[in-house]
């Protein structure tokens, strides 16, 4: 998506992909920054750990605590610090990293813009306390839902994640697993799990405690393939589904305008993403 909308804007760009060793990470930053790169998205597992290896934190990092999103700035002559698109011919000769999140934002711009939901007032079931589900924890607080159950294979995650959340969301009421009154629906269900990304995964709903009758709506994080079978029994039932790739095209557009300055093509992000996940699914 990030290279139809730099060819869109005329811009030569390129965005590459480049699988890294956790315990290299540090080093990958630094060499990129050091090769002139504009800057960088992480993905799962680096987005917690890349908050202490950069230089500065954007707000949204912080509010977040996870960073999926690196620009270079240079401090140019007046002293200013500067994105790539503002250098000119000569590089400077000092630059730094600072880390962004565009996770959050682009979470709730799918959940509205794919599933219609108010997160205002929702009961809301999150499945999975990991870097991402943290995240969207802590967002969906910020977007003042009533309630937010969280599950997690790790108890502690979700006692420490609860802890975070009624520090800085006081209004937020948090349970912790699945709701035990069943008489009243549950408005979305997240499921922010790596599970649904092999065939033959187990589901990361217990049905045992929850059933997709207690549901209105279910959004999937994973957008490969583009219908879980968590997603497809859902739909079965009678929920509102989708899946990840709004999640995924918002947040690329956000990073997109960080890199560059420039308003992302949207649509045409869109449609590039469109024709790769659903060509191939």
């Amino acid at each position: 998506m990030h290279n139809a909308a730099f060819a869109t804007l005329g811009l030569n760009w390129r965005y590459a992909a480049c699988e890294v060793d956790p315990a290299k990470l540090r080093a990958a930053i630094a060499g990129a920054q050091a090769m002139g790169f504009a800057g960088l998205n992480l993905t799962v597992p680096h987005k917690l750990l890349a908050v202490d290896m950069v230089d500065e934190l954007d707000v949204s990092a912080k509010v977040w605590g996870a960073v999926n999103t690196i620009r270079f700035e240079g401090r140019t002559a007046p002293g200013d610090w500067r994105p790539p698109g503002e250098w000119g011919t000569d590089s400077p000769a000092e630059v730094r990293s600072v880390g962004f999140n565009t996770d959050a934002d682009g979470l709730v711009a799918s959940l509205r813009e794919d599933l219609q939901v108010t997160l205002a007032g929702a009961r809301v079931l999150l499945l999975g306390a990991g870097g991402a589900g943290r995240t969207a924890a802590l967002k969906l607080a910020s977007e003042k839902v009533s309630e937010l159950f969280l599950v997690n294979r790790t108890h502690a995650k979700i006692l420490e994640l609860r802890a975070e959340i009624q520090k800085k969301f006081p209004a937020v009421a948090v349970g912790l697993g699945y709701p035990k009154d069943t008489n009243t629906p549950i408005d979305l269900v997240i499921n922010a799990t790596s599970l649904g990304l092999k065939a033959g995964d187990p589901s990361p709903l217990d049905e045992r405690q929850f059933t997709w009758q207690q549901a209105r709506a279910a959004y999937d994080m994973i957008y490969r393939p583009a219908e879980t079978a968590w997603l497809q029994a859902a739909r079965a039932a009678g929920c509102r589904t989708a899946n990840g790739l709004g999640m995924l095209l918002h947040q690329g557009a956000k990073a997109f305008e960080i890199w560059t300055g420039k308003a992302a093509p949207v649509k045409v992000m869109r449609e590039a993403l469109f024709a790769n996940i659903y060509a191939k699914s």
